[in-house]
């Protein structure tokens, strides 16, 4: 009888909790690897529907855009199954965002009447915002396939910031323009004007034309310019303070100073650090 009983309620929690966390066992790394891929599928079906497709291609985009968004579904009730703190698991960033990028697939499932299935396409700009989902992996050092340095996450986290950036903007721009702008016509363009004007090149071949269109690209521009110098001042400061020990000046109050040093390299006064006796 107590063989065949189920598992308990709460060791079931702590199983699911921890097999979606783990990056060391076998089903962890698997789960981890499967997520990652099928973020990545997610996205690139999204740019596919932008562009002209024939009627079977269009109806096994959507077959496929359905079968992952019911897989994301299924992993964002189990995480909140879970969570030692579903309350708090429910508005976490994360958390958040994986509920948004799906619910406008789910909305023509619930309710396909004739206004939900027009107004899904500019929902539909929603699952762009999946991208944000990477940056779960890159909250610690270790991933499926081993662990990276402090360096090299940092690194990464800028790279991710800007290809965030400019998928985000590129499916607004998108969203907003494609029905009055002739010259975006797909997810494409609106990548290609983005960058363009991010870099502050603006070759001038595609413009909005659009309220909302100028709106995005202010937004995005300023986005840029507060969001990747953040992230690259992030690593410009952790590169200068790892060789520092944070040790405060008594005379000038200068805090940070190199692990060998007896005066403070900006008035001299003398400084006590504590060292480690050698073993």
């Amino acid at each position: 009888m107590g063989s065949a009983a189920s598992t308990p309620p709460e060791e079931l929690r702590e199983r699911v909790r921890f097999y979606l966390l783990d990056h060391r066992t076998r089903l962890g790394k698997a789960i981890d690897v499967a997520l990652l891929l099928l973020n990545l599928v997610f996205i690139a079906v999204y740019v596919a529907q932008t562009y002209p497709t024939g009627p079977s291609a269009t109806a096994q985009l959507w077959t496929l855009e359905a079968v992952i968004a019911a897989v994301f579904v299924v992993e964002y009730v189990l995480r909140l199954y879970g969570a030692r703190d579903r309350l708090a698991e429910f508005t976490n960033p994360y958390t958040m965002v994986d509920l948004l990028s799906v619910l406008p697939t789910v909305a023509v499932f619930v309710n396909p009447a004739p206004a939900v299935v027009l107004n899904v396409g500019f929902l539909r700009v929603l699952r762009v915002i999946r991208v944000l989902r990477f940056y779960r992996f890159t909250q610690d050092e270790e991933f499926f396939f081993g662990t990276v340095s402090a360096g090299a996450l940092r690194a990464m986290k800028l790279l991710l910031t800007v290809l965030v950036v400019l998928f985000v903007s590129a499916g607004l721009f998108y969203s907003v323009e494609h029905r009055a702008n002739p010259g975006v016509s797909h997810f494409g363009d609106a990548f290609y004007y983005v960058v363009v004007s991010l870099s502050t090149v603006g070759f001038g071949d595609i413009v909005p034309v659009t309220r909302a269109g100028r709106w995005v690209t202010v937004l995005s521009i300023l986005g840029a310019i507060i969001l990747i110098p953040w992230q690259a001042g992030k690593i410009v400061r952790a590169w200068t303070s790892d060789d520092e020990v944070p040790v405060t000046c008594p005379q000038c109050g200068l805090t940070g100073h190199d692990p060998d040093a007896s005066h403070c390299k900006a008035c001299g006064h003398v400084i006590y650090q504590e060292y480690d006796s050698p073993e």
